[in-house]
């Protein structure tokens, strides 16, 4: 049984998607690129791009009852894999160790002109059962 995730606090999906998909206590966070979520949007700058997609995918963990730190897989996609350094030295002050497995793809373009989009992949903690033993 699937779970359709959606926030005002990421962007619309600008297609036939979803913001996120849960099954079970796996969410499948469709890739955000750099909308401002109140204006549709991009920003402007390499770093607010790479700022505004971690908000993004950030608001869209925390709908779907977890956060950042919850995503095991992260799937960045670059128009220009030379910010690559820039992506590290933002990703280590949204996330604590260990950090998700991850990958980095160079692209030749994104939607509406973006330098940068990430998707992931999150498993939520198990809720304990009681028992009233």
């Amino acid at each position: 049984m699937k779970t359709i995730i959606s926030t005002p606090f990421a962007p619309a999906a600008i297609g036939p998607y979803s913001q996120a998909v849960r099954v079970g206590n796996t969410v499948y966070l469709s890739g955000q690129i750099p909308l401002d979520p109140a204006t549709m949007h991009l920003v402007d700058g390499i770093e607010n791009q790479i700022k505004r997609v971690f908000d993004n995918l950030t608001a869209v963990c925390i709908a779907s009852g977890g956060t950042l730190n919850d995503i095991v897989k992260l799937s960045v996609f670059m128009i220009d894999l030379g910010h690559f350094a820039k992506v590290n030295e933002i990703m280590v002050s949204y996330f604590n160790e260990p950090f998700p497995a991850r990958a980095a793809i160079g692209v030749a373009s994104l939607p509406r002109g973006a330098q940068i989009e990430m998707e992931a992949i999150m498993v939520l903690p198990e809720v304990p059962t009681s028992s009233n033993g």
